[in-house]
């Protein structure tokens, strides 16, 4: 008898230390997932008018996205050939392709002007995306503060090129439609800007929302491993991992052509006679 009472208080032991062991490892997978998705200070800086100037580590992927672009075109087009080859020729075929596809037909005549900063934004979204699937990288473009502030600098464009055009009483005289009752005018006025912030706004929020949930469910299967602790159950999350991964290396160029396009359409709205 004492035998079987020593046998159950073990047994509880054990059942107890298993409990705590899985309610354990179930918050380290939950917070592997938030550990590679948040931002993290790299180098701590102070406050300043109460903005934090610490740089994180999605502020760091944007510095290595900045410099790789930079030494990219600069190296490979450092003696121009009338016919390229090699990474050049890779390169400005990708130039090509979304200029004729994606900035021309929304911009038409204007095209050459707003190009160097459309392309800029789709190569620079694209290789932050990128960045994001490197191990120990982190996806600048699944901070939402990133996507904003590009947003926020398609919005500007928009109305510099507007302005530029119109002038400026002339542009944003029409941001009402034409033809209303006057009494009608005091409404749709903050209608109308409100769905010009609402529009760039989705624009982030697309753009975030779309790499954010790719990173999740990649690390969301992964944990599935670690959760069951049996690496005879590895197979079918490995296989769903490689898919997974293999669909997020699309997503990151559907994205980055998606915010250019749709950055083109906004610009092109703006210098449109009736917007």
């Amino acid at each position: 008898m004492f035998n079987d009472s020593v046998r159950h208080i073990a047994e509880q032991d054990s059942v107890q230390h298993a409990a705590q062991h899985a309610a354990e490892h179930g918050a380290g997978g939950s917070d592997f997932i938030m550990d590679h998705l948040l931002s993290h200070p790299v180098i701590p800086l102070p406050t300043v008018a109460g903005i934090d100037l610490t740089i994180n580590n999605h502020v760091v992927m944007m510095f290595v996205s900045g410099l790789l672009l930079i030494l990219a075109f600069g190296w490979t087009f450092r003696n121009p050939r009338l016919v390229p080859n090699g990474f050049a020729n890779a390169l400005e075929s990708v130039v090509e392709y979304v200029y004729n596809e994606a900035i021309k037909p929304n911009l038409g005549s204007h095209s050459r002007m707003y190009a160097p900063y459309l392309l800029t934004a789709f190569f620079f979204i694209l290789l932050c995306n990128f960045l994001g699937l490197v191990p120990y990288g982190a996806t600048a473009t699944g901070n939402i503060g990133v996507t904003l502030a590009m947003a926020i600098i398609t919005l500007l464009v928009g109305q510099a090129a507007g302005i530029r055009k119109f002038g400026f009483f002339t542009f944003y005289k029409h941001i009402v439609p034409p033809g209303l009752p006057v009494f009608i005018i005091p409404i749709m006025l903050p209608v109308e800007i409100m769905s010009l912030i609402a529009k760039h706004f989705s624009l982030a929020i697309r753009l975030f929302a779309n790499m954010v949930g790719g990173h999740i469910t990649i690390l969301a299967i992964m944990s599935i491993i670690f959760m069951f602790q049996n690496w005879l159950i590895s197979p079918l999350p490995l296989v769903l991992i490689l898919f997974s991964s293999l669909l997020e290396v699309l997503i990151t160029f559907i994205q980055a052509y998606v915010f250019t396009t749709l950055s083109a359409v906004f610009i092109g709205t703006s210098l449109a006679e009736e917007h």
